[in-house]
């Protein structure tokens, strides 16, 4: 393993540490499945005391980066990295930076209208016959008024990011995730009475519709017409709250 060590200053030294060991497995240094050197052999390595190798590894696994399996043959090891993993990360930091109210409601539904249009544009064109079935699936899940409003919203979640998939765009896909989890339950969480339900459920299977007979136009039509009764649902529930 070639593993180059940059000289360390004193100041944060475990972050330091970190990050030298994240960039090596970015730049794919240091490859999936890959085991790290042992926490003296860290040490010495980067001059260092165990303790600050130890709290080092410890930022490694809070993203996810390294594993840690124990027994003769442990260590820690280099995780290996899917679109759900990495989609997941990004998902947190854009739903604080929704939360935390840096971006307003406008730009949420023009980022959406925006990209989801272009994804349903290509999963027009590319669906598959597993892609229609795993739409219907969940649009027969999201029809079931047995469910919870967190269920329903995150069978809605799901119905949008089977439309991703179906757009047959790895990256695409990709952002999609981030996208449609980190804004979407913020739209929709507020539709938790059957009424509001029924539309866009039935906004769903109009769309539904549309991609199976390939009509990106209508498919994207009904995309809009969906952001723009969520964002009036939230402009009559922030007018309530308000009043």
């Amino acid at each position: 393993m070639n593993l180059e060590i940059g000289p360390i200053n004193k100041s944060s030294l475990s972050k330091q540490v970190a990050d030298q060991l994240q960039e090596a497995i970015l730049e794919g240094t240091l490859k999936a499945d890959d085991r790290l050197p042992t926490e003296d052999e860290l040490a010495q390595r980067f001059q260092v005391s165990r303790p600050t190798i130890r709290e080092a590894l410890k930022r490694l696994a809070a993203k996810n980066l390294i594993r840690s399996r124990r027994g003769p043959t442990g260590g820690s090891f280099v995780n290996h990295l899917g679109k759900n993993e990495l989609s997941e990360h990004l998902t947190t930091a854009s739903t604080l930076f929704v939360s935390m109210n840096q971006v307003s409601l406008d730009e949420i539904s023009a980022t959406r209208l925006e990209m989801e249009s272009y994804c349903f544009r290509l999963a027009s064109q590319h669906r598959t016959d597993e892609d229609i079935e795993l739409l219907k699936q969940h649009l027969t899940h999201q029809k079931n008024r047995n469910i919870s409003p967190e269920e329903f919203c995150a069978a809605d979640v799901r119905f949008h990011r089977a439309i991703a998939d179906a757009s047959h765009n790895k990256m695409l896909s990709f952002i999609m995730y981030t996208l449609i989890e980190a804004l979407q339950p913020v739209s929709n969480m507020i539709a938790y009475r059957f009424r509001e339900r029924d539309i866009i459920t039935s906004q769903h299977e109009r769309i539904f519709n549309a991609i199976h007979d390939q009509d990106a136009n209508l498919a994207c039509a009904i995309l809009a017409e969906q952001i723009d009764y969520l964002q009036q649902l939230h402009e009559d529930a922030r007018a309530s709250h308000q009043a």
